[in-house]
């Protein structure tokens, strides 16, 4: 499990199109990828199970906590970006609710873009 943190400074400004914003990039696929969101309501959880493939879990709102094979477990708050291998077992949970965004792909690289946390 790696974390990585989502950044308005590690983002680029565009003016294209008269434009006037920060774009911070999250990750590029040249293979196909699912990407959903997911709603955690108060004591929600995902249970302990194997990634299938790689995936990346960017915290929007609420907190939480994640874990991998170890039994400890990590706070998560919007901002963070945790990243589990292919094959890897974990889990999410939270008491107040939390909701993300989850990116899975047999390709996915978050440190090309997002710097470690």
């Amino acid at each position: 499990m790696k974390f990585y943190q989502l950044s308005k400074e590690n983002g680029k400004n565009i003016t294209q199109f008269k434009s006037n914003f920060i774009m911070s990039l999250i990750i590029n696929t040249e293979v196909p990828a699912s990407i959903g969101c997911m709603y955690l309501e108060e004591n929600g959880v995902i249970g302990y199970h194997q990634a299938v493939v790689p995936q990346l879990l960017l915290i929007l709102e609420g907190k939480g906590y994640v874990r991998n094979e170890q039994e400890h477990y990590y706070q998560v708050q919007p901002g963070d970006a945790v990243f589990w291998e292919k094959d890897k077992r974990h889990e999410t949970k939270t008491d107040k609710g939390l909701t993300g965004i989850v990116i899975e792909s047999e390709q996915l690289n978050p440190a090309a873009f997002m710097p470690i946390k």
